[in-house]
């Protein structure tokens, strides 16, 4: 029986990255993690890892916004974004170069959401959506087993959304100000309420400020595209999974029984959750974007 194929990923985060040696969830040789810091020093560390590694295909899961327009002389790199001094950074031809192997890059959004759908809680479903919150916030979009990819790709994280009445917070994204990410991100949760997010207390009242703005984005995401399956993931959900509760009650109550969206409503707990990969489905996303490459060979 032939061997699976060995792929090298890097999911390349806000704060940190992580480069994985697997074939799938069940075999994985090596995992290493190095910090984010300056694109050169973040890359080199990550190349060290990699020359010690033998591998058919690289696959890149990494945060944005990147240019993924093959026709384009910046393809691969990372565009205008909120992580400073990133901005312009290839991530792709100096690593084909390097390695000589088949490689491909999605956003780290869209490569965890394929990981869920190849081996996690979105296996069998032919649309879905995986949604990080940390040091940015992210939505990838997989809609007939692909990608959702317009003339760039989504950045749903940045849309704006009805404001909690009384809340006067102007917002983190340099960009945007009181976009999605600006409000709920890590570095957002810092700023509005003068602590990281893992200092609040579990049932404090800056969560209801919290699960209201996550709730709007739900509800756009829902009466636009309905997923079958919407997994969230990230460093700031993670130690607060007690909330999906009242992030599914708020976003029935923000549907209204609307039409065809009532009975996708009544299905939330197994519909709207943690990924079934947890905390590998971010690092798996890359795996799942190096097999990608591999098929399209």
């Amino acid at each position: 029986m032939a061997s699976l194929p060995l792929i090298a990923g890097l999911e390349l985060g806000g704060t940190k990255c992580v480069a994985i040696l697997a074939a799938g969830p069940g075999d994985v040789r090596a995992r290493e993690t190095v910090p984010t810091t300056s694109p050169e020093g973040t890359l080199g560390a990550l190349e060290a890892v990699l020359d010690g590694w033998t591998f058919d295909a690289l696959g890149i899961a990494s945060f944005g916004p990147l240019d993924l327009n093959p026709a384009s002389p910046a393809f691969g790199s990372i565009t205008a974004t909120t992580k400073a001094g990133w901005e312009g950074t290839d991530l792709t031809q100096r690593l084909a170069e390097r390695y000589a192997k088949p490689l491909a890059i999605q956003t780290d959004v869209v490569g965890a959401a394929l990981a869920e759908g190849r081996w996690g809680a979105a296996q069998g479903l032919a649309s879905h959506a995986y949604i990080t919150i940390g040091t940015g916030v992210g939505v990838g979009l997989i809609a007939g087993g692909q990608p959702v990819l317009g003339v760039a790709h989504g950045e749903a994280g940045h849309m704006r959304i009805a404001r909690a009445p009384g809340d006067g917070f102007a917002g983190w994204c340099r960009f945007h100000g009181d976009c999605v990410e600006g409000l709920i991100a890590g570095p957002a949760l810092a700023a509005r309420f003068g602590r990281p997010g893992q200092d609040l207390p579990d049932h404090g009242p800056e969560w209801e400020l919290f699960v209201h703005d996550l709730a709007g984005m739900l509800h756009n995401l829902v009466v636009t595209a309905a997923p079958e399956r919407i997994s969230i993931g990230g460093g700031v959900i993670a130690a607060r999974e007690h909330l999906f509760p009242r992030i599914r009650a708020c976003l029935v109550e923000s549907i209204g029984g609307y039409g065809s969206l009532a009975p996708y409503c009544a299905e939330l707990d197994s519909r709207l959750g943690p990924p079934g990969l947890g905390g590998m489905a971010g690092p798996l996303g890359a795996i799942a974007v190096g097999l990608g490459a591999l098929s399209h060979e």
